[in-house]
Protein backbone atom coordinates (compact mmCIF):
# COMPACT_ATOMS: atom_id res chain seq x y z
CA UNK A 1 0.00 0.00 0.00
CA UNK A 2 0.71 3.51 -0.30
CA UNK A 3 2.74 4.11 3.18
CA UNK A 4 4.62 0.74 2.47
CA UNK A 5 5.48 1.75 -0.52
CA UNK A 6 7.50 4.89 0.83
CA UNK A 7 8.98 3.56 3.39
CA UNK A 8 10.03 0.36 2.05
CA UNK A 9 10.84 1.36 -0.89
CA UNK A 10 12.71 4.10 0.31
CA UNK A 11 15.02 1.94 2.34
CA UNK A 12 15.18 -0.60 -0.45
CA UNK A 13 16.87 1.93 -3.19
CA UNK A 14 19.18 3.96 -0.39
CA UNK A 15 21.04 0.68 0.67
CA UNK A 16 21.23 0.11 -3.15
CA UNK A 17 22.51 3.07 -3.75
CA UNK A 18 25.01 2.91 -0.89
CA UNK A 19 25.89 -0.66 -1.91
CA UNK A 20 26.60 0.51 -5.43
CA UNK A 21 28.85 3.59 -4.22
CA UNK A 22 30.59 1.63 -1.82
CA UNK A 23 31.70 -1.47 -4.09
CA UNK A 24 32.03 0.57 -7.31
CA UNK A 25 29.46 -2.20 -9.16
CA UNK A 26 27.51 -1.36 -11.76
CA UNK A 27 24.79 1.19 -11.83
CA UNK A 28 21.60 -0.49 -13.53
CA UNK A 29 20.14 -2.10 -10.64
CA UNK A 30 19.64 0.98 -8.26
CA UNK A 31 18.85 2.62 -11.64
CA UNK A 32 16.05 0.68 -12.49
CA UNK A 33 14.79 0.83 -9.10
CA UNK A 34 15.06 4.88 -8.50
CA UNK A 35 12.93 4.06 -12.17
CA UNK A 36 10.34 1.98 -10.42
CA UNK A 37 10.45 4.19 -7.37
CA UNK A 38 9.58 7.14 -9.45
CA UNK A 39 6.59 5.84 -11.48
CA UNK A 40 5.52 4.53 -7.82
CA UNK A 41 5.04 8.44 -7.17
CA UNK A 42 3.54 8.97 -10.34
CA UNK A 43 0.63 6.57 -9.59
CA UNK A 44 0.75 8.07 -5.86
CA UNK A 45 -0.09 11.16 -7.04
CA UNK A 46 -2.42 10.54 -10.26
CA UNK A 47 -6.07 10.93 -9.36
CA UNK A 48 -7.99 8.49 -12.31
CA UNK A 49 -6.92 4.83 -11.07
CA UNK A 50 -7.73 4.19 -6.92
CA UNK A 51 -5.78 0.43 -7.56
CA UNK A 52 -2.65 2.48 -8.56
CA UNK A 53 -2.84 4.72 -6.03
CA UNK A 54 -3.22 2.72 -3.24
CA UNK A 55 -0.88 0.10 -4.94
CA UNK A 56 1.71 2.15 -6.95
CA UNK A 57 3.51 -0.43 -8.80
CA UNK A 58 1.48 -3.98 -7.58
CA UNK A 59 -1.51 -2.77 -9.62
CA UNK A 60 0.24 -2.92 -13.00
CA UNK A 61 -0.25 -6.96 -12.50
CA UNK A 62 -4.22 -6.03 -12.77
CA UNK A 63 -4.21 -3.85 -15.53
CA UNK A 64 -1.61 -6.37 -16.96
CA UNK A 65 -4.10 -9.63 -17.18
CA UNK A 66 -6.65 -7.41 -18.23
CA UNK A 67 -5.37 -4.93 -20.93
CA UNK A 68 -1.92 -5.70 -22.22
CA UNK A 69 -2.24 -9.18 -22.65
CA UNK A 70 -5.98 -9.62 -23.21
CA UNK A 71 -4.84 -13.24 -24.45
CA UNK A 72 -4.08 -14.22 -21.10
CA UNK A 73 -6.63 -12.66 -19.93
CA UNK A 74 -9.54 -14.42 -22.56
CA UNK A 75 -7.65 -18.38 -22.72
CA UNK A 76 -6.55 -18.65 -18.78
CA UNK A 77 -8.55 -16.70 -17.34
CA UNK A 78 -12.04 -15.16 -17.52
CA UNK A 79 -14.05 -14.81 -20.87
CA UNK A 80 -15.98 -11.79 -21.58
CA UNK A 81 -19.58 -13.32 -20.47
CA UNK A 82 -17.81 -14.92 -17.23
CA UNK A 83 -17.68 -13.55 -14.03
CA UNK A 84 -20.20 -13.35 -11.12
CA UNK A 85 -22.06 -11.68 -9.60
CA UNK A 86 -21.70 -9.44 -13.05
CA UNK A 87 -20.07 -10.97 -15.59
CA UNK A 88 -16.99 -8.92 -17.45
CA UNK A 89 -18.58 -7.48 -19.95
CA UNK A 90 -21.42 -5.96 -18.17
CA UNK A 91 -18.82 -4.16 -16.00
CA UNK A 92 -16.99 -2.98 -19.18
CA UNK A 93 -19.68 -1.28 -20.55
CA UNK A 94 -20.51 0.57 -16.96
CA UNK A 95 -16.82 1.31 -16.83
CA UNK A 96 -16.97 2.96 -20.47
CA UNK A 97 -20.17 4.85 -19.54
CA UNK A 98 -18.76 6.10 -16.37
CA UNK A 99 -15.37 7.25 -17.94
CA UNK A 100 -17.70 8.67 -21.15
CA UNK A 101 -15.75 6.55 -23.41
CA UNK A 102 -17.14 5.20 -26.32
CA UNK A 103 -19.65 2.04 -24.98
CA UNK A 104 -19.73 0.02 -28.62
CA UNK A 105 -18.25 -3.14 -28.63
CA UNK A 106 -16.82 -5.16 -32.40
CA UNK A 107 -17.59 -8.29 -33.77
CA UNK A 108 -20.79 -8.90 -32.54
CA UNK A 109 -22.27 -10.20 -29.58
CA UNK A 110 -20.58 -12.80 -27.36
CA UNK A 111 -23.79 -14.10 -25.70
CA UNK A 112 -25.10 -17.22 -26.99
CA UNK A 113 -28.61 -15.96 -28.53
CA UNK A 114 -29.71 -18.96 -30.12
CA UNK A 115 -30.45 -20.55 -27.02
CA UNK A 116 -34.02 -20.98 -25.27
CA UNK A 117 -33.13 -18.51 -22.08
CA UNK A 118 -32.58 -15.62 -24.82
CA UNK A 119 -34.25 -12.16 -23.96
CA UNK A 120 -34.49 -9.54 -26.30
CA UNK A 121 -36.27 -6.69 -27.52
CA UNK A 122 -38.93 -6.82 -30.52
CA UNK A 123 -37.65 -3.47 -32.83
CA UNK A 124 -39.49 -2.11 -34.78
CA UNK A 125 -39.16 -1.55 -39.03
CA UNK A 126 -40.69 2.22 -38.17
CA UNK A 127 -38.31 3.37 -35.21
CA UNK A 128 -38.42 7.05 -33.65
CA UNK A 129 -35.92 9.60 -32.86
CA UNK A 130 -34.35 9.14 -29.65
CA UNK A 131 -35.35 11.42 -27.38
CA UNK A 132 -32.63 13.95 -25.53
CA UNK A 133 -34.42 14.49 -22.55
CA UNK A 134 -33.59 11.78 -19.82
CA UNK A 135 -37.28 10.62 -18.10
CA UNK A 136 -38.63 11.37 -15.11
CA UNK A 137 -41.35 10.07 -12.82
CA UNK A 138 -43.26 11.80 -10.33
CA UNK A 139 -43.26 10.20 -6.98
CA UNK A 140 -46.34 11.21 -4.54
CA UNK A 141 -50.42 10.36 -4.45
CA UNK A 142 -53.01 12.46 -3.37
CA UNK A 143 -52.20 12.00 0.46
CA UNK A 144 -49.16 13.64 -0.12
CA UNK A 145 -48.32 17.34 -0.13
CA UNK A 146 -44.86 17.12 -0.66
CA UNK A 147 -44.32 14.98 -4.57
CA UNK A 148 -40.90 14.46 -6.11
CA UNK A 149 -40.32 14.38 -9.64
CA UNK A 150 -37.48 11.58 -9.96
CA UNK A 151 -35.08 10.09 -12.59
CA UNK A 152 -36.02 6.81 -13.85
CA UNK A 153 -32.75 5.58 -12.53
CA UNK A 154 -31.21 6.29 -8.83
CA UNK A 155 -29.01 5.29 -6.23
CA UNK A 156 -29.77 2.50 -4.55
CA UNK A 157 -29.28 1.81 -0.40
CA UNK A 158 -26.13 2.14 0.68
CA UNK A 159 -24.90 2.90 4.16
CA UNK A 160 -22.12 5.02 5.63
CA UNK A 161 -20.19 2.04 6.98
CA UNK A 162 -20.74 -0.55 4.25
CA UNK A 163 -19.19 2.53 1.77
CA UNK A 164 -16.13 4.52 2.56
CA UNK A 165 -17.11 9.20 3.41
CA UNK A 166 -15.07 9.60 -0.12
CA UNK A 167 -17.46 6.89 -1.91
CA UNK A 168 -20.78 8.31 -0.60
CA UNK A 169 -19.53 11.98 -0.92
CA UNK A 170 -18.46 11.14 -4.54
CA UNK A 171 -22.57 9.22 -4.86
CA UNK A 172 -24.11 12.28 -3.66
CA UNK A 173 -22.15 14.82 -5.92
CA UNK A 174 -22.85 13.02 -8.81
CA UNK A 175 -26.59 12.56 -7.93
CA UNK A 176 -26.50 16.38 -7.78
CA UNK A 177 -24.94 17.02 -10.94
CA UNK A 178 -27.56 14.34 -12.57
CA UNK A 179 -30.38 15.46 -10.92
CA UNK A 180 -31.27 11.79 -9.55
CA UNK A 181 -31.66 10.83 -5.61
CA UNK A 182 -29.51 8.95 -4.14
CA UNK A 183 -30.60 6.11 -0.97
CA UNK A 184 -28.72 6.75 2.49
CA UNK A 185 -28.82 3.05 3.17
CA UNK A 186 -30.37 1.93 6.61
CA UNK A 187 -26.97 3.32 8.36
CA UNK A 188 -29.19 6.79 8.66
CA UNK A 189 -28.19 10.73 7.38
CA UNK A 190 -24.09 11.10 7.26
CA UNK A 191 -22.05 14.48 6.54
CA UNK A 192 -21.28 12.94 3.24
CA UNK A 193 -24.37 12.54 2.20
CA UNK A 194 -25.13 15.68 2.15
CA UNK A 195 -23.20 17.13 -0.58
CA UNK A 196 -25.75 18.71 -2.35
CA UNK A 197 -27.80 15.65 -3.78
CA UNK A 198 -31.31 15.03 -3.41
CA UNK A 199 -31.68 12.05 -0.89
CA UNK A 200 -34.37 9.04 -0.08
CA UNK A 201 -33.53 8.64 3.61
CA UNK A 202 -34.09 5.26 4.33
CA UNK A 203 -35.45 3.53 7.65
CA UNK A 204 -34.50 0.20 8.84
CA UNK A 205 -35.20 -2.46 11.43
CA UNK A 206 -32.26 -0.54 13.35
CA UNK A 207 -33.69 2.58 13.26
CA UNK A 208 -30.28 4.52 13.15
CA UNK A 209 -30.32 8.21 13.15
CA UNK A 210 -34.13 8.25 14.66
CA UNK A 211 -33.44 6.44 17.24
CA UNK A 212 -33.56 6.16 21.36
CA UNK A 213 -31.22 4.50 23.66
CA UNK A 214 -32.74 1.66 23.62
CA UNK A 215 -33.10 1.47 19.73
CA UNK A 216 -36.60 2.20 19.00
CA UNK A 217 -37.89 4.84 16.88
CA UNK A 218 -37.83 8.06 17.96
CA UNK A 219 -39.96 10.19 16.21
CA UNK A 220 -38.79 13.99 17.26
CA UNK A 221 -35.10 13.15 16.06
CA UNK A 222 -36.93 11.50 12.83
CA UNK A 223 -39.12 14.91 12.56
CA UNK A 224 -35.93 17.12 12.58
CA UNK A 225 -33.74 14.43 10.63
CA UNK A 226 -37.08 14.52 7.74
CA UNK A 227 -36.93 18.41 7.59
CA UNK A 228 -33.17 18.24 5.92
CA UNK A 229 -34.17 19.95 2.37
CA UNK A 230 -31.86 17.28 0.77
CA UNK A 231 -34.69 14.54 2.27
CA UNK A 232 -37.15 14.07 -1.04
CA UNK A 233 -38.79 10.78 -0.24
CA UNK A 234 -38.38 8.32 2.81
CA UNK A 235 -38.05 4.59 2.70
CA UNK A 236 -39.35 2.21 5.20
CA UNK A 237 -36.89 -0.99 4.58
CA UNK A 238 -38.98 -4.04 5.50
CA UNK A 239 -36.71 -6.61 4.31
CA UNK A 240 -33.47 -6.43 1.56
CA UNK A 241 -33.21 -9.04 -1.05
CA UNK A 242 -29.53 -10.55 -0.74
CA UNK A 243 -30.87 -11.42 2.57
CA UNK A 244 -34.69 -10.87 3.38
CA UNK A 245 -35.65 -11.43 7.69
CA UNK A 246 -32.04 -11.10 8.49
CA UNK A 247 -31.66 -8.13 9.40
CA UNK A 248 -28.62 -5.91 7.79
CA UNK A 249 -25.06 -6.45 9.66
CA UNK A 250 -22.11 -4.05 9.81
CA UNK A 251 -19.01 -6.10 10.75
CA UNK A 252 -17.38 -4.15 13.46
CA UNK A 253 -14.02 -3.66 11.77
CA UNK A 254 -16.31 -1.09 10.00
CA UNK A 255 -17.81 0.09 13.15
CA UNK A 256 -15.69 3.11 13.27
CA UNK A 257 -16.64 6.16 15.97
CA UNK A 258 -17.64 8.19 13.77
CA UNK A 259 -20.23 6.13 12.17
CA UNK A 260 -20.97 4.55 15.50
CA UNK A 261 -21.76 8.20 16.54
CA UNK A 262 -24.28 8.90 13.61
CA UNK A 263 -25.80 5.46 13.97
CA UNK A 264 -26.34 6.14 18.11
CA UNK A 265 -24.34 2.76 18.43
CA UNK A 266 -21.16 1.72 20.25
CA UNK A 267 -17.94 1.49 18.33
CA UNK A 268 -16.17 -1.60 17.03
CA UNK A 269 -19.18 -3.85 18.00
CA UNK A 270 -20.20 -6.09 14.70
CA UNK A 271 -23.94 -4.13 14.47
CA UNK A 272 -26.79 -6.89 14.08
CA UNK A 273 -29.91 -5.04 13.05
CA UNK A 274 -33.21 -7.03 13.99
CA UNK A 275 -34.52 -9.12 12.04
CA UNK A 276 -37.76 -6.97 12.04
CA UNK A 277 -39.69 -4.10 12.78
CA UNK A 278 -40.71 -3.06 17.01
CA UNK A 279 -42.48 0.13 15.19
CA UNK A 280 -45.10 -2.38 13.96
CA UNK A 281 -45.67 -6.29 13.59
CA UNK A 282 -48.68 -6.58 10.72
CA UNK A 283 -49.97 -4.93 7.92
CA UNK A 284 -52.13 -2.49 9.41
CA UNK A 285 -49.46 -1.60 11.68
CA UNK A 286 -47.12 -1.16 8.97
CA UNK A 287 -49.63 0.86 6.87
CA UNK A 288 -50.12 3.07 10.17
CA UNK A 289 -46.77 3.56 10.30
CA UNK A 290 -46.58 4.75 7.30
CA UNK A 291 -48.99 7.61 7.79
CA UNK A 292 -47.12 8.96 11.05
CA UNK A 293 -43.77 8.93 8.98
CA UNK A 294 -46.27 11.21 6.64
CA UNK A 295 -47.42 13.80 9.17
CA UNK A 296 -43.79 13.51 10.91
CA UNK A 297 -42.32 14.62 7.33
CA UNK A 298 -44.53 17.42 6.66
CA UNK A 299 -46.09 15.24 4.04
CA UNK A 300 -43.21 14.24 2.35
CA UNK A 301 -43.19 10.73 -0.38
CA UNK A 302 -43.49 7.36 2.10
CA UNK A 303 -42.94 3.68 1.16
CA UNK A 304 -41.61 0.81 2.18
CA UNK A 305 -38.76 -1.98 0.31
CA UNK A 306 -39.29 -5.62 0.98
CA UNK A 307 -38.34 -8.24 -1.17
CA UNK A 308 -41.28 -11.09 -1.55
CA UNK A 309 -41.97 -13.97 0.30
CA UNK A 310 -44.97 -15.12 1.78
CA UNK A 311 -47.38 -13.40 -0.77
CA UNK A 312 -50.63 -14.05 1.32
CA UNK A 313 -48.51 -11.49 4.05
CA UNK A 314 -48.27 -8.59 0.87
CA UNK A 315 -51.58 -9.53 -0.11
CA UNK A 316 -52.94 -8.89 3.54
CA UNK A 317 -51.25 -5.32 3.30
CA UNK A 318 -52.96 -4.36 0.28
CA UNK A 319 -56.48 -5.22 1.61
CA UNK A 320 -55.94 -2.85 4.99
CA UNK A 321 -54.96 -0.04 2.35
CA UNK A 322 -58.57 -0.17 1.57
CA UNK A 323 -59.79 -1.02 5.00
CA UNK A 324 -57.54 1.65 6.36
CA UNK A 325 -57.64 4.57 3.75
CA UNK A 326 -53.52 4.78 3.98
CA UNK A 327 -51.85 4.42 0.68
CA UNK A 328 -48.03 4.69 0.66
CA UNK A 329 -46.90 6.65 -2.30
CA UNK A 330 -44.00 3.78 -3.23
CA UNK A 331 -43.10 0.47 -2.96
CA UNK A 332 -39.27 -0.79 -3.71
CA UNK A 333 -39.46 -4.45 -4.64
CA UNK A 334 -36.05 -6.08 -4.34
CA UNK A 335 -35.33 -9.29 -6.20
CA UNK A 336 -33.08 -12.10 -4.55
CA UNK A 337 -30.47 -11.22 -6.74
CA UNK A 338 -30.37 -8.00 -5.15
CA UNK A 339 -26.56 -7.49 -3.37
CA UNK A 340 -25.07 -6.76 0.34
CA UNK A 341 -21.73 -6.07 2.02
CA UNK A 342 -22.09 -8.98 4.27
CA UNK A 343 -25.14 -11.67 4.51
CA UNK A 344 -25.02 -15.57 4.86
CA UNK A 345 -25.16 -17.80 1.75
CA UNK A 346 -28.02 -19.31 2.71
CA UNK A 347 -29.80 -16.42 2.75
CA UNK A 348 -27.69 -14.69 -0.77
CA UNK A 349 -28.60 -18.03 -2.30
CA UNK A 350 -31.74 -19.62 -1.23
CA UNK A 351 -34.37 -17.11 0.86
CA UNK A 352 -36.88 -14.42 -1.55
CA UNK A 353 -38.15 -14.05 -4.68
CA UNK A 354 -36.77 -13.40 -7.56
CA UNK A 355 -37.10 -9.73 -9.03
CA UNK A 356 -39.36 -10.75 -12.15
CA UNK A 357 -42.06 -12.66 -11.05
CA UNK A 358 -41.76 -10.35 -8.08
CA UNK A 359 -42.68 -7.35 -9.88
CA UNK A 360 -45.42 -9.57 -12.09
CA UNK A 361 -47.07 -10.31 -8.66
CA UNK A 362 -46.53 -6.66 -6.78
CA UNK A 363 -47.77 -5.41 -10.07
CA UNK A 364 -51.21 -7.77 -10.50
CA UNK A 365 -51.85 -7.83 -7.08
CA UNK A 366 -52.25 -3.57 -6.70
CA UNK A 367 -54.37 -3.81 -9.55
CA UNK A 368 -56.36 -6.38 -8.40
CA UNK A 369 -56.93 -4.61 -5.34
CA UNK A 370 -57.54 -1.51 -7.05
CA UNK A 371 -54.73 0.72 -5.76
CA UNK A 372 -52.16 0.62 -8.03
CA UNK A 373 -52.86 4.58 -9.49
CA UNK A 374 -51.74 5.24 -6.47
CA UNK A 375 -48.87 3.72 -5.79
CA UNK A 376 -45.47 4.17 -7.52
CA UNK A 377 -43.66 0.50 -8.10
CA UNK A 378 -39.74 0.89 -7.73
CA UNK A 379 -37.43 -2.02 -8.96
CA UNK A 380 -34.45 -2.86 -7.32
CA UNK A 381 -31.95 -5.93 -7.98
CA UNK A 382 -29.26 -6.03 -10.63
CA UNK A 383 -31.40 -3.38 -12.49
CA UNK A 384 -27.68 -2.31 -14.07
CA UNK A 385 -28.11 -1.72 -18.36
CA UNK A 386 -30.67 0.01 -20.05
CA UNK A 387 -32.13 -3.49 -21.02
CA UNK A 388 -32.28 -4.28 -17.58
CA UNK A 389 -34.45 -1.11 -16.82
CA UNK A 390 -36.68 -1.46 -19.58
CA UNK A 391 -37.19 -5.19 -18.74
CA UNK A 392 -38.19 -3.95 -15.19
CA UNK A 393 -40.33 -1.39 -16.59
CA UNK A 394 -42.23 -4.05 -18.55
CA UNK A 395 -42.80 -6.23 -15.65
CA UNK A 396 -44.35 -3.63 -13.65
CA UNK A 397 -41.92 -1.64 -12.39
CA UNK A 398 -42.32 2.28 -12.72
CA UNK A 399 -38.82 3.33 -11.79
CA UNK A 400 -35.65 1.96 -10.69
CA UNK A 401 -32.57 1.63 -8.43
CA UNK A 402 -29.10 0.36 -8.74
CA UNK A 403 -26.50 0.10 -6.12
CA UNK A 404 -23.70 -2.68 -7.66
CA UNK A 405 -23.16 -0.71 -11.11
CA UNK A 406 -22.58 2.65 -9.12
CA UNK A 407 -19.90 1.01 -7.01
CA UNK A 408 -18.48 0.37 -10.02
CA UNK A 409 -18.92 3.87 -11.49
CA UNK A 410 -16.71 5.09 -8.37
CA UNK A 411 -14.43 2.16 -8.57
CA UNK A 412 -15.34 -1.39 -7.68
CA UNK A 413 -13.91 -3.62 -9.13
CA UNK A 414 -15.86 -6.71 -7.58
CA UNK A 415 -13.28 -7.95 -5.99
CA UNK A 416 -15.80 -9.46 -3.39
CA UNK A 417 -13.88 -8.31 0.15
CA UNK A 418 -16.86 -5.83 1.07
CA UNK A 419 -17.52 -6.91 4.45
CA UNK A 420 -13.45 -7.65 5.54
CA UNK A 421 -12.59 -3.44 5.40
CA UNK A 422 -9.95 -4.86 2.76
CA UNK A 423 -11.22 -3.59 -0.21
CA UNK A 424 -8.97 -2.40 -2.52
CA UNK A 425 -9.88 0.75 -4.28
CA UNK A 426 -11.60 2.28 -1.23
CA UNK A 427 -15.24 2.04 -2.02
CA UNK A 428 -16.32 -0.56 0.61
CA UNK A 429 -13.95 -0.26 3.15
CA UNK A 430 -12.70 2.09 6.27
CA UNK A 431 -9.32 1.54 6.07
CA UNK A 432 -8.08 5.53 5.57
CA UNK A 433 -4.52 4.18 3.58
CA UNK A 434 -7.65 2.81 1.31
CA UNK A 435 -9.83 5.07 0.98
CA UNK A 436 -7.11 7.95 -0.02
CA UNK A 437 -6.56 6.05 -2.89
CA UNK A 438 -10.36 7.11 -4.19
CA UNK A 439 -10.67 10.61 -5.63
CA UNK A 440 -13.77 12.53 -5.27
CA UNK A 441 -13.93 15.05 -8.13
CA UNK A 442 -13.27 12.28 -10.35
CA UNK A 443 -15.39 9.33 -9.07
CA UNK A 444 -18.12 11.95 -8.58
CA UNK A 445 -18.35 12.63 -12.66
CA UNK A 446 -18.10 9.06 -13.36
CA UNK A 447 -21.17 8.74 -11.19
CA UNK A 448 -22.77 11.26 -13.18
CA UNK A 449 -22.00 9.88 -16.74
CA UNK A 450 -22.80 6.13 -15.74
CA UNK A 451 -26.10 7.59 -15.16
CA UNK A 452 -26.85 10.21 -18.26
CA UNK A 453 -25.44 7.80 -20.75
CA UNK A 454 -27.22 4.62 -19.84
CA UNK A 455 -30.59 6.90 -19.27
CA UNK A 456 -29.41 8.07 -23.05
CA UNK A 457 -29.25 4.35 -23.88
CA UNK A 458 -32.79 3.64 -22.58
CA UNK A 459 -33.65 6.00 -24.95
CA UNK A 460 -32.50 4.74 -27.80
CA UNK A 461 -33.88 1.28 -26.94
CA UNK A 462 -36.93 2.90 -26.46
CA UNK A 463 -36.94 4.65 -29.70
CA UNK A 464 -36.20 0.97 -31.52
CA UNK A 465 -38.70 -0.94 -30.47
CA UNK A 466 -41.01 2.31 -31.98
CA UNK A 467 -41.77 3.53 -28.88
CA UNK A 468 -42.36 7.17 -28.13
CA UNK A 469 -42.98 7.30 -24.05
CA UNK A 470 -42.33 4.78 -21.22
CA UNK A 471 -45.95 4.63 -20.71
CA UNK A 472 -46.06 2.60 -23.59
CA UNK A 473 -43.25 -0.13 -22.31
CA UNK A 474 -44.77 -3.72 -21.93
CA UNK A 475 -43.91 -7.24 -21.99
CA UNK A 476 -45.25 -7.25 -25.47
CA UNK A 477 -42.02 -5.33 -26.37
CA UNK A 478 -39.90 -8.67 -25.48
CA UNK A 479 -39.50 -11.70 -27.28
CA UNK A 480 -38.21 -14.90 -25.50
CA UNK A 481 -36.13 -17.92 -26.84
CA UNK A 482 -38.81 -20.35 -26.22
CA UNK A 483 -41.27 -18.41 -28.43
CA UNK A 484 -39.23 -19.29 -32.05
CA UNK A 485 -39.50 -23.50 -30.78
CA UNK A 486 -43.16 -23.60 -32.86
CA UNK A 487 -41.20 -21.86 -36.21
CA UNK A 488 -38.66 -24.59 -35.99
CA UNK A 489 -41.57 -26.73 -35.85
CA UNK A 490 -42.98 -25.34 -38.55
CA UNK A 491 -39.91 -25.13 -40.95
CA UNK A 492 -37.78 -28.22 -40.11
CA UNK A 493 -40.78 -30.90 -38.73
CA UNK A 494 -39.03 -33.82 -39.87
CA UNK A 495 -35.31 -33.20 -38.67
CA UNK A 496 -36.65 -31.77 -35.67
CA UNK A 497 -38.66 -34.83 -35.02
CA UNK A 498 -36.08 -36.97 -35.69
CA UNK A 499 -33.51 -35.37 -33.43
CA UNK A 500 -35.79 -35.09 -30.70
CA UNK A 501 -36.28 -39.04 -30.73
CA UNK A 502 -34.42 -40.76 -27.95
CA UNK A 503 -32.45 -43.72 -28.50
CA UNK A 504 -34.15 -47.57 -27.71
CA UNK A 505 -33.23 -48.55 -24.53
CA UNK A 506 -30.17 -52.17 -24.44
CA UNK A 507 -31.83 -55.40 -24.66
Amino acid sequence: MRKEFLMYGGIILAVSWALTLIFKVHYSIPIILTILFGIGIYNMTQKRHSIMRNFPLLGYFRYFFESISPEIQQYFIERETDGRPFPRHQRSAVYRRAKNLRDTVPFGTQLDINHRKYEGIKHSIYAKIPKEELPRVTVGNHQCTQPYSASLFNISAMSFGSLSDRAQISLNRGAKKGNFYHNTGEGGISPYHLEGGDLCWQIGTGYFGCRDEEGMFYPELFREKSAIPNVKMIEIKVSQGAKPGHGGVLPGVKNTPEIAKIRHVTPGVTILSPPGHSAFSDAAGLLKFVQQLRELSNGKPIGFKLCIGDTKEFEDICEQMNVLGIYPDFITVDGAEGGTGAAPPEFSDGVGMPLEPALIFVNRTLINYGVRDKIKVIASGKVLTALDILRALAMGADLCNNARGFMFAVGCIQALRCDSNACPTGVATQDKNLIKGLNITDKAERVYHFHKNTLHTCNELLAAAGRETYDQVDASMFMRGDEFDHLSDQFFPDILSNVRKKPAPNT
